[in-house]
């Protein structure tokens, strides 16, 4: 009983000692979280263009559309160089390559 009251007491004590936030303080954690989101915004505009731009290089190479160039940067083939490198199990794996892509592709080295 003597404990409850104790904590009944601090809880009391304690939520008066806390001092409100000043409305300067509060100003300032809102320009931060603003400053915070356009910068998560902006970076995130930035690889949406990036990646829309590698999709388009790789339609560039020999029997490959728009489809099957999502795919093949959706498995990680970046950049033409790449998905003209890369070992012919690892192109049959990414959906909508088939054998004869992976022909075409390898005449190209």
């Amino acid at each position: 009983m003597i404990s409850k009251f104790l904590s009944k007491l601090k809880s009391i004590l304690f939520k008066s000692a806390v001092t409100p936030e000043t409305p300067l303080k509060k100003e300032k954690k809102a320009a931060k979280s603003a400053k915070t989101k356009t910068k998560t915004k902006t970076k995130s505009k930035t690889k949406a263009v990036n990646s829309k731009k590698n999709v388009e290089t790789l339609t560039t190479l020999p029997g490959v559309g728009a489809k099957c160039a999502k795919a093949l940067y959706e498995a990680g083939f970046k950049t033409t160089k790449a998905v003209i490198a890369a070992d012919e199990k690892d192109l049959l794996a990414v959906s909508g390559v088939g054998i004869n892509l992976v022909k075409k592709l390898k005449e190209l080295k």
